[in-house]
This record gives C-alpha cells, structure tokens and sequence, in this order.
C-alpha cells in the first residue's frame, strides 16, 4: 500500500518540531479526515534556513510533512512556492489514490507558512 519512502518518512521523520520565533507559521488541515499540519519556517536572505513540523495525522500526512521539509530546506523562497502536493508525493514514490486528497497537504502549509512571513515582513511576491 505505502511506498519505502513514505514508511521511511513516517517511521523516521526528518526536521520534526517547532522553530521558536519563526520568520513564517502556515497551518492547514483537512476537517474530512482529521489532518491537521503546522509548518515553521526560519527565513534568512530570502532562502530557507531551517523549517520544522508538526502533524497529527496518519502515517501518510506525517511522511507528507517530512518529505515537504527536505525538498524545502535551502531553498529561496521562489523555489519553495514551486513546491507542489504533487512534487511531494512524487518525491515519495507515490501516494495510495485514497491519500491524496487529505493527506497531501504538506506543500499547501509550507506554502502558508511563507504567506505569513511575506505579509510579516510586507515582501511582495
């Protein structure tokens, strides 16, 4: 059912707590499923310094989370806007069909989190 990646991600995520004083929170969540993702981002010269999650949610949103937190770190923010839901379960190897609609909300909170910190700092996109 799940891909290595996505158990890989799921049993060892990567980048997983909270950055106190974060340049950027963004928070989604699915109300269908009970999904719920806190990214934070720490922005330093336009470029992804540090970012850090927190999930809850099923294996799949956890593995979501980690994987979008990877492909962002070191990132200008530009990069990471290009960032999709489905660049991260590419990334994965694939999601399940039934995990995709609410579990893949991972690119959607990063993207939350640098709209916080662009109407923070009022930085045009």
């Amino acid at each position: 059912m799940y891909t290595d990646k996505v158990m890989d991600h799921f049993t060892n995520p990567r980048n997983v707590g909270e950055i106190k004083d974060a340049s950027g929170v963004g928070e989604v969540g699915n109300a269908k499923c009970g999904d719920i993702m806190r990214i934070y981002l720490d922005i330093e010269d336009d470029r992804i310094k540090d970012v850090k999650f927190k999930t809850f949610g099923c294996g799949a949103a956890i593995a979501t989370s980690s994987m979008v937190t990877e492909l962002v770190i070191g990132k200008t923010l530009k990069e990471a806007l290009e960032v999709t839901n489905n660049t991260v379960a590419e990334a994965l190897d694939g999601l399940p069909p039934a995990k995709m609609h609410c579990s893949n909300l991972a690119a959607d909170a990063m993207h939350a989190a640098i709209q916080d910190y662009m109407k923070k700092e009022k930085v045009q996109a």
